[in-house]
């Protein structure tokens, strides 16, 4: 991290029996806590963006690596990473600094907890800002049954979870590759191709669209995916029906006050039930992919900021 300027150093907090890198910003602005929530496969440096321009509007920005990633613990039982201990991380990071609720903003899977926290310790949430994934209501079968049924052997999470192993060994062998053909912004329209998509895009020499950074930024993704590998993170996905049973009595409707910010050119669907789940929900769509926090920074800094001053 010390090739990055202004950055800030880590901590390590322990916390739900583990230990958590921590980055903060905006440590003078105690009592008015928002944490960021990264996704896969992702770091705390996710935010960079963010993190200076939250501090500068008078909060306490914590950032954490969740579990598996960086240089934060990485249990070997797959289990570890199910939605309680995720969430549970959260909950206790929260009690570490003394705090009763936070707002938490989540992209990607950070949004898939973000989500779990509101369901599962909906006192400890304040306000709900989710980028990319919206809420997912829990389906009639497991989701990886229907993920199955419907998206086939091939869909990454399904190949995941029905075939343990094979992609974390292809990515650890190509992983300067594959990070920089998922790191991408302006992708040309193209069908969906055959084929197990990670393991294509780990493989693949000709990246497609542009780099979203550069390459001393990807370096940090490199360095931290290096050291820790990646089935730690993917274990996360292997969770997925053991979350399924998980929120089986959990009541589903979330009432906090959120926003949902989409990128229109993103491959995740928008919710077309958001509402329905999530009421006091505000929308906002973005021109942009996936990264959308990476790929817009001021134009999320600006959504962010205005919607949490409301």
């Amino acid at each position: 991290m010390s090739r990055i300027p202004d950055f800030p150093k880590p901590t390590l907090i322990s916390v739900n029996g583990i230990e958590l890198e921590v980055f903060e910003a905006g440590q003078q602005n105690i009592g008015n806590p928002v944490v960021l929530c990264h996704g896969w496969p992702e770091h705390a440096f996710s935010w960079r963006h963010q993190m200076p321009a939250l501090a500068a509007a008078g909060y306490h920005v914590i950032v954490p690596n969740q579990r598996g990633y960086g240089n934060s613990s990485c249990p070997t039982e797959v289990t570890s990473y199910d939605i309680e201990h995720l969430t549970g991380d959260l909950v206790a990071l929260l009690d570490h600094y003394g705090y009763q609720d936070a707002a938490f903003i989540g992209h990607d899977w950070g949004a898939m907890v973000v989500w779990g926290i509101a369901l599962l310790h909906p006192n400890r949430i304040k306000k709900i800002i989710n980028l990319a994934l919206p809420y997912q209501a829990r389906t009639e079968k497991p989701w990886i049954e229907f993920m199955e049924e419907f998206l086939g052997n091939d869909y990454y999470i399904v190949h995941f979870n029905r075939q343990p192993g094979i992609a974390d060994a292809v990515l650890d062998a190509n992983t300067t590759q594959f990070l920089r053909n998922i790191f991408r912004k302006n992708m040309p329209p193209a069908p969906p191709e055959p084929g197990m998509i990670v393991i294509d895009l780990a493989r693949a020499e000709a990246p497609v669209g542009e780099p979203l950074m550069g390459d001393n930024e990807l370096a940090v993704f490199i360095s931290a995916f290096e050291k820790t590998g990646f089935m730690s993170s993917i274990n996360w996905y292997r969770n997925l029906d053991r979350n399924w049973q998980i929120l089986a009595d959990v009541k589903p409707i979330i009432q906090k006050p959120t926003l949902m910010i989409y990128g229109d050119r993103d491959l995740i669907a928008k919710s077309a039930n958001l509402k329905e789940f999530v009421p006091n929900v505000d929308v906002v769509s973005l021109d942009c992919g996936h990264w959308i926090q990476q790929e817009k920074p001021e134009e999320t800094n600006q959504v962010i900021l205005k919607w949490l001053e409301q």
